[in-house]
């Protein structure tokens, strides 16, 4: 992997979240401590970050990480329960803010660029379904995770549909069922997260990630993710049928023939994204 500059500095997009981007890479980073609580604030402010960086051709991958030693303690209890008492007993906020977290889940899903987690502490609920949402995870080795709402009567749905497509079923449903923390080589275990670093490497790992992958055709990274996700809830045969024709089409792009091209002729490719 190339090494590369990391910039710790960020240009503030909302006063919940940190934002800079350099060099193809967009790093979004809840700054809410000590919980960063996914707010109906936070989660619009990643929602609308996301919703620019799918259409910037200058930001080929994004980086979520956060400030303090929680990565995110997932909704925010406080402002949902502020809501018990209007005429409803808070029906319709509980939806606004459930449905607009599984929207920013599935923005992730749909983005046409990778999605890297970068975790350095505590990623519980939503905020692990943050985590299991992303299409690469790194954190530190003091990170944990866990889905709790059983233990206050709150079984974690949401996050399960995310948890499940992430770790194993079995892992999953022990998550789920009994609300305790795995350490981070459980949860590498499990399946929730690619790789497990110092948590003075973090920063300087995912960077690395984030530079090889931004290098990539982005036209190819679109396509990749796209088919990737889709083929996942085909049947086998199905699933062969579809990634076939995404071949096809795939072999017919400029980039495709421009990294063919290149590797028989023994030099870098240069992209174009079409």
């Amino acid at each position: 992997m190339a090494e590369i500059v990391y910039f710790p500095d960020a240009d503030r997009a909302d006063g919940l979240l940190l934002r800079s981007l350099r060099d193809g890479v967009l790093r979004l980073v809840l700054n809410d401590p000590p919980a960063n609580a996914l707010s109906i604030a936070l989660l619009e402010a990643l929602m609308a970050e996301l919703e620019k960086a799918g259409s910037d051709a200058d930001a080929r991958v994004v980086v979520i990480a956060s400030t303090g030693s929680v990565f995110s303690a997932g909704h925010d209890l406080k402002e949902l329960t502020a809501h018990r008492v209007d005429e409803d007993q808070g029906a319709a906020f509980f939806e606004k803010s459930f449905r607009l977290c599984a929207d920013l889940m599935l923005k992730i899903t749909h983005l046409p660029k990778p999605v890297i987690a970068e975790i350095d502490g505590l990623a519980t609920a939503a905020g692990c379904q943050l985590v299991a949402s992303c299409d690469l995870a790194i954190c530190t080795d003091t990170s944990t995770f866990c889905t709790p709402g059983v233990n206050i009567g709150l079984f974690c749905s949401t996050p399960m549909v995310a948890v499940t497509r992430a770790a194993h079923r079995k892992q999953a449903m022990e998550m789920l069922l009994t609300g305790e923390t795995i350490d981070a080589s459980t949860a590498k275990d499990f399946g929730l997260v690619n790789r497990i670093v110092p948590k003075q490497y973090l920063a300087q790992v995912v960077a690395k990630y984030a530079a090889v992958i931004a290098g990539k055709s982005p036209l190819t990274l679109k396509i990749g993710k796209e088919a990737f996700y889709r083929q996942l809830d085909l049947p086998v045969e199905a699933a062969y049928d579809y990634a076939s024709k995404v071949m096809v089409e795939s072999m017919l792009t400029r980039d495709a023939q421009e990294g063919i091209g290149a590797f028989l002729g023994k030099r870098k490719p240069e992209w174009k994204g079409e």
